[in-house]
């Protein structure tokens, strides 16, 4: 666990403070490309806050910065506390669906997460729900853990063609196979050829 001093001392974290800038300025800056009529617009946009935010976590014109932001919040109120529902709601909408769907999920509802970096693969085994700001991550769900071997395993004993398809299906399960072997021989074979 990692405990961030929120104290001004220049032995700090680096990279807290970088993350606690960028999360701040990803809050108030929170356009996305919806909101612009032309591409190039959204990409100023966004030049614009990472510039402001490389600044503010470099220590360069921070006073101009912080007045830039203030008045930005003031003109853009409204949009600001807009976008945060919005966001709130879609991941509520994912977390739900999550949980009433556990091995499902929908491309609507994990796009969401996508946008903030989560992976939005489901799968049988399990999946994770973005988590919300305070809340926990929730535990995965679907199958629990299966053991391997027991009396339910076809593949006991120890007799010559019980160890040969044990070899042969742990080959399989990391993605090797008998034919792959020897193609691969046989390009090592002739690529040495024709040198």
């Amino acid at each position: 666990m990692v405990v961030v001093s929120s104290g001004g001392g220049g032995g700090g974290n680096a990279w807290a403070k970088e993350m606690t800038i960028r999360r701040r300025m990803a809050s108030i800056f929170n356009k996305t490309q919806d909101h612009f009529s032309c591409l190039k617009d959204y990409n100023d946009y966004l030049e614009e806050v990472e510039d402001m935010t490389f600044n503010l976590i470099e220590g360069i014109d921070v006073e101009e910065i912080e007045a830039k932001i203030a008045r930005y919040q003031q003109e853009n109120a409204e949009q600001i506390y807009l976008s945060r529902a919005k966001r709130a709601e879609d991941l509520a909408a994912a977390l739900k669906a999550s949980r009433m769907n556990p091995g499902k999920a929908a491309a609507s509802d994990t796009a969401a997460g996508s946008s903030q970096g989560i992976s939005s693969s489901a799968g049988v085994q399990g999946q994770y729900a973005p988590a919300a700001v305070g809340m926990s991550q929730p535990r995965p769900t679907g199958m629990a853990p299966q053991p391997i071997g027991g009396s339910s395993d076809p593949l006991q004993g120890d007799d010559e063609e019980t160890m040969r398809l044990r070899a042969e299906r742990g080959a399989r399960a990391g993605g090797w196979t008998i034919e792959m072997g020897k193609r691969r021989a046989l390009e090592e074979a002739f690529s040495s050829i024709f040198i």
